[in-house]
């Protein structure tokens, strides 16, 4: 019996298949390869000297889903697909609600109809929307303020009457912060298409020259230095999270909701600086205005997820910093050059 990873190749996706294998899990990943690179799979059988079985399907092709859970026996499915980037979702929301929510309810009919019903899903703390007070539980009421964090919510309440249509389902809603960092092998990391969505990928292409700078998105929030402040976590450390989520969701039923998070929160600015000194590199930035949808300040109280799921972050800001920059300084041009042998990716 196998996971289902949809999504596997992607920056979290490729970080958990890493820990499934190591963890004995045989694991089956499904992706597009829309917003991700099949080399990363390559390096996860390389980290873990196992093959990876691999489909190449999008989860809005329905009969293609079918195909995959009807050639295999699947126990459990970690769903990471979708499309994940704030500023584009406001630019673009119709075709994040379709590529979301549409292939998660196809996703969640294919489970069903297979009997498959245990199932990890990928949400954010962009759920929380702009929090009333921080640390955030998961008591809170929620309220995403971009289609990004509507999507996500949605899905929740799409999860949730599903789980209370049939109660033999079993699901885990991971709520996860902003994951960094890289594996400590420097072989698989963030590979952003185009121009980074997220602060670190930014921060590490300046640091390797892709960049000339760093914009900084306000500096007039009511924090500690005027810049946003988030609840970093290592990509790592998340992986883990999601296997003890799996670990839930295999025994026993119900619906339940955890945040992953470190619990504390780091502004814009002393990123910068954390990363300049694991790295020894200046980075040069500017302030630009703030981007539609960001809020101020969010972190977590990762209680529940220690208590219930047995799991806590470990890994502090610098080894976060430090293992971008390991995978950065590998890989200055993401998956499009293969480490070993410096020749493009057909």
């Amino acid at each position: 019996m196998a996971i289902l990873v949809t999504g596997g190749a992607g920056y979290i996706g490729s970080h958990t298949c890493v820990e499934l294998l190591n963890h004995g899990y045989d694991i089956i990943v499904l992706d597009n390869f829309s917003n991700s690179h099949p080399e990363s799979l390559q390096r996860v059988e390389r980290l873990t000297g196992q093959s990876i079985k691999t489909y190449q399907v999008d989860l809005l092709d329905k009969k293609s889903v079918e195909r995959v859970f009807a050639e295999n026996k699947i126990e459990a499915v970690i769903h990471f697909a979708g499309l994940k980037a704030v500023g584009e979702s406001v630019t673009v929301p119709l075709h994040y609600y379709q590529n979301n929510i549409t292939g998660t309810v196809i996703l969640c009919e294919v489970m069903q109809h297979f009997g498959i019903k245990n199932l990890v899903f990928s949400s954010s703390a962009t759920v929380y929307g702009d929090p009333k007070q921080v640390p955030i539980t998961e008591e809170m009421k929620l309220g995403a303020t971009n289609p990004y964090g509507r999507t996500k919510q949605m899905i929740e309440e799409i999860l949730r009457d599903v789980a209370f249509s049939d109660p033999s389902w079993s699901i885990v809603l991971l709520r996860y912060f902003n994951p960094i960092g890289a594996h400590v092998s420097g072989l698989i990391g963030e590979n952003p298409n185009g121009i980074p969505n997220n602060l670190m990928p930014y921060v590490s292409q300046v640091a390797v020259g892709k960049r000339p700078y760093l914009q900084v998105f306000g500096n007039d929030y009511p924090t500690i230095d005027g810049t946003g402040v988030r609840d970093f976590i290592h990509v790592v450390d998340l992986a883990m999270g999601h296997l003890r989520a799996l670990e839930k969701v295999q025994s026993g039923k119900g619906i339940d909701a955890y945040n992953l998070g470190a619990g504390k929160g780091y502004s814009v600015l002393e990123v910068i600086e954390t990363f300049e000194k694991v790295s020894g590199i200046k980075i040069p930035f500017r302030i630009v205005d703030r981007r539609p949808g960001d809020i101020s300040i969010c972190y977590a109280d990762p209680m529940k997820a220690r208590n219930k799921l047995n799991w806590k972050a470990v890994r502090d800001l610098e080894t976060m910093c430090r293992d971008t920059w390991s995978w950065q300084r590998n890989n200055p041009n993401g998956y499009n050059i293969i480490t070993d042998e410096h020749t493009p990716v057909q």
